[in-house]
């Protein structure tokens, strides 16, 4: 299957709702430890999947592993940052990319791979199973 451009309105309203999650525990979340961290890491591929597959048809592999290559991107780009010792002023860009670069946050963005992957299999199955019946 080719990819196209269409509207999904439940992975739009999914989208939205984990970026208001995402925005307050990047808000709130200071002292939630790993909580904040690794989990909104494994959320923000969530985000990544479901912004894409609001305005994109395709497969929901292929979106999966866009995701998770733009969140080994940001982690590339935190290592270069820090590499070359460049700081970014403005404080939103600084929460958006984080400041450090972690190997863990590469697992945690694997995790949230497979994680809407699995949600996606789960509801596909559900759905056949409800055509099925009617």
């Amino acid at each position: 299957m080719t990819m196209s451009l269409r509207f999904d309105p439940a992975s739009f309203v999914r989208a939205a709702l984990l970026f208001v999650v995402l925005v307050l525990l990047a808000t709130f979340g200071r002292n939630l430890g790993w909580v904040r961290s690794f989990l909104g890491d494994v959320l923000a591929v969530g985000w990544v999947f479901y912004a894409i597959r609001a305005f994109v048809k395709a497969r929901a592999c292929s979106i999966a592993a866009i995701a998770f290559a733009i969140g080994v991107a940001v982690e590339l780009v935190q290592l270069l940052l820090t590499s070359f010792d460049v700081q970014i002023p403005n404080r939103i860009l600084r929460i958006v990319f984080g400041a450090t670069p972690d190997w863990w946050d590469i697992l945690a963005y694997a995790m949230g791979a497979a994680l809407v992957l699995g949600v996606n299999l789960l509801s596909s199955a559900r759905e056949r199973e409800i055509q099925g019946k009617s």
